[in-house]
């Protein structure tokens, strides 16, 4: 079986629902995924937008949202997923705006991509002190067995 990750808000390659964006009420969306691989020891989630600022000009990635150590027996993640309300072990890292937890997609100009990647690791990572993205793909390195990705889009 294949690692999939679904939400029953929008479909890959869908608009968001206003919701779960800064427009709406700024909160996770419910996430579904099944196909974890047997050796699956940890998984992580990254979500991110490569097309900030601009679209017709992108210049970096701004990333929503870090996750990583959920269990490999969780099947996802309800909507609204507050940290207080993750599974045991899971934990967090540190987002664009430079806090833990979901920040929804805010974007300044244009449609921007949204990137839900669920990854399958073979490892249970260290405890990485809320890491940015990089810190956290430079612990995984090595250790992916999976990845599979839901895209969303948003404009204001």
């Amino acid at each position: 079986m294949t690692l999939t990750i679904t939400s029953t808000a929008f479909k890959d390659g869908g608009e968001i629902p206003k919701t779960y964006t800064c427009d709406g009420r700024d909160i996770s969306p419910p996430l579904r995924w099944s196909g974890v691989p047997e050796q699956t020891r940890s998984l992580v989630l990254i979500a991110d937008d490569p097309d900030a600022p601009d679209p017709a000009a992108p210049k970096m990635t701004w990333i929503h949202w870090l996750l990583y150590n959920i269990p490999p027996d969780t099947n996802g993640l309800p909507e609204d997923a507050r940290e207080s309300e993750l599974r045991a072990g899971t934990l967090p890292g540190t987002n664009s705006w430079n806090r833990k937890g979901y920040g929804g997609p805010c974007p300044p100009i244009g449609r921007h991509r949204y990137f839900f990647k669920l990854y399958a690791l073979d490892t249970v990572l260290p405890d990485l002190h809320q890491p940015d993205k990089d810190q956290l793909l430079a612990a995984m390195q090595g250790h992916m067995l999976e990845e599979a990705i839901l895209m969303g889009t948003y404009q204001h």
